[in-house]
């Protein structure tokens, strides 16, 4: 659990970012006092050869110092590694002692090159390198429903995210999205609230997520698939490059979505993103924004976070009892469920404020194959590809993909169904796998086919809604932030959800007026004095900072996922 002196922005998307290098240490336990001695590995000054590569963690991103010092020892600066705040490095092996007591380094590790273990190539990780293209679409019986012809043909998925590429497995299904606050602009393939001038996805997380929901392969032949490779995308850019989002930017998007859900056939809702918030959701804003977007008739799909395994770590909105919220299994490369692992990284319910059972259902979500953003920030930092349009990523966005993509063919097989029926359906049909615990796997991974013909059922009966009274900071999470929207205002702290409009003409005339926001100098929109870097995140603790990069995998060391920072993930991890 987040501690409560962490100072990180509330929103994040669900990922779990890593690299091939070495592991490198930080980790909220070991926060770096400025001045301290710098840990340098072992294997660093051990080392045999005449040189040696390393990577280095700098106590400030903007000191340069430490590059100069390497230098001076002879060695060469070989990469920037902002990613970390950090820099990779090849010094003599005979300057390895001195590199303790270097000025403004916080970490000195071994750059090893290692293979990720992935589903194409890699060492370790048994059986998942067998897999010559996605077993999700089979594990979750898809593949079933496209025999039955179902594809998603004609179902709308929203995708409130970074932004998603015109891609060729994309190709014509990105909707349009006509501007009713500028009536001369010409549609534009996003609704932008991300504060960056255009639809660009220029971190990548959200073309990754939209790939699982609806690519159709074009790319490879068709080995690549999304669940619903037929089915329309909707893209709502609420972050950047930087990965810069808030709470009050998913609001409004989710307003927008509610608002316009007619126009645009949005029929589902998908939410790689969360907050550590512990706010109670019977009086928090988020969860009443999607409990609106359910009972309006849209199916919302979130990502439980990956911050497991302990319990109680479920993020918001995820710990709506209405939405359905996904956790991830490692499906190890193979389409049968028996060898199906439960990876650390997916979040345990029960919810932290209110103790209720979550995740839902869970999917496939460990080194999973997707759509590039190609250009983007996570491209460039992690230029190892797939098939040439594709990469790899692990973590609870990408399995809220695959089961947006899964209410997408039901949505198309049995238009009339509720999102209360869909859960149901879902729910009732789910396989146990990997697990017998219901707070790591809740109902077990989805069974798409099996649900487009389960018994009559509604889900949440009874369930008590959110009121959206509670405050804005709270939501958030651990850190209380003050950020301007895209439209240059500045959201109210104490704005409740309830305050928000629902309909397209009260939101096209009235959504920023001083009634519900507060205007500001539209100079601010770009959020510069209190943004949160998506690839260069660093918190506090205790005043000391440290940088969450450390790695991890299951108790038997044997499968990693990426290297772990809660402040900039969209819940996944990149390799």
């Amino acid at each position: 659990m987040l501690g409560a002196g962490w100072r990180r922005v509330a929103v994040v998307l669900a990922a779990v970012v890593g690299f091939a290098g070495a592991p490198l240490v930080g980790s909220p336990a070991s926060a770096h006092p400025a001045g301290a001695a710098a840990v340098v590995d072992s294997r660093v000054t051990g080392a045999t050869t005449a040189n040696v590569d390393v990577i280095v963690q700098k106590d400030s991103a903007s000191d340069h110092g430490p590059e100069a010092a390497i230098e001076h020892l002879g060695g060469t600066v070989t990469r920037d590694l902002s990613i970390v705040d950090g820099f990779a490095a090849t010094i003599p092996t005979s300057a390895t002692g001195e590199l303790s007591s270097l000025d403004g380094i916080r970490a000195v590790t071994l750059d090893e090159k290692m293979q990720p273990t992935g589903l194409l190539g890699g060492s370790g990780g048994g059986n998942s390198q067998a897999a010559l293209k996605s077993v999700a679409p089979q594990e979750m019986q898809a593949d079933d429903m496209w025999r039955a012809g179902y594809t998603g043909q004609g179902v709308t998925v929203a995708v409130i995210d970074t932004g998603i590429a015109n891609v060729p497995d994309l190709a014509g299904r990105i909707v349009p999205v006509k501007n009713d606050l500028n009536l001369l602009q010409a549609p534009q393939p996003c609704l932008n609230l991300s504060g960056e001038p255009d639809c660009t996805d220029n971190y990548g997380h959200g073309t990754f997520v939209a790939g699982l929901i609806a690519g159709n392969g074009a790319s490879s032949n068709g080995a690549w698939k999304g669940i619903a490779p037929s089915a329309n995308v909707l893209s709502v850019k609420v972050a950047g490059r930087d990965g810069s989002a808030d709470v009050s930017n998913v609001l409004a998007a989710i307003q927008w979505v509610v608002s316009f859900k007619d126009r645009y056939g949005i029929k589902v809702v998908n939410l790689s993103l969360g907050t550590d918030s512990t706010q109670s959701y019977t009086v928090d804003p988020l969860n009443f924004a999607v409990e609106k977007a359910w009972d309006s008739g849209i199916t919302v799909v979130v990502a439980a976070s990956n911050r497991g395994p302990d319990a109680q770590t479920i993020s918001k909105p995820g710990d709506d009892p209405l939405v359905i919220t996904v956790g991830a299994v490692d499906d190890m490369g193979t389409p049968g469920l028996g060898d199906d692992e439960l990876p650390d990284f997916s979040s345990h319910g029960p919810t932290a404020a209110d103790g209720l059972a979550k995740p839902d259902v869970v999917a496939p979500g460990a080194h999973i194959v997707s759509l590039r953003a190609p250009g983007s920030d996570v491209d460039v930092q992690f230029p190892t590809y797939v098939d040439g349009a594709y990469r790899k990523g692990s973590g609870t966005s990408f399995s809220t993909g695959e089961v947006s993509g899964a209410v997408a063919l039901l949505n198309q097989a049995n238009p009339s169904w509720t999102p209360d029926r869909i859960k149901f359906a879902l729910m009732a049909t789910a396989h146990n796998v990997a697990s017998t615990d219901a707070m790591a796997v809740g109902a077990g991974i989805v069974d798409v086919n099996s649900a487009r013909t389960a018994t009559a059922g509604l889900a949440n009966q009874g369930v008590a809604r959110s009121n959206g009274l509670g405050s804005l900071d709270l939501s958030r999470g651990s850190v209380l932030v003050t950020l301007n929207d895209p439209m240059g205002t500045l959201v109210n702290g104490t704005l409740t959800a309830q305050n928000l409009l629902w309909n397209p003409l009260v939101y096209t005339l009235g959504l920023w007026n001083p009634i519900t926001w507060y205007t500001t100098d539209a100079a601010g929109s770009r959020w510069y004095g209190s943004r949160w870097y998506g690839s260069r995140w660093y918190g506090e603790v205790d005043g000391s900072r440290w940088y969450g990069s450390r790695w991890y995998g299951q108790a038997t060391g044997s499968r990693w996922y990426g290297s772990r920072w809660y402040g900039s993930a969209w819940y996944g991890a990149w390799e």
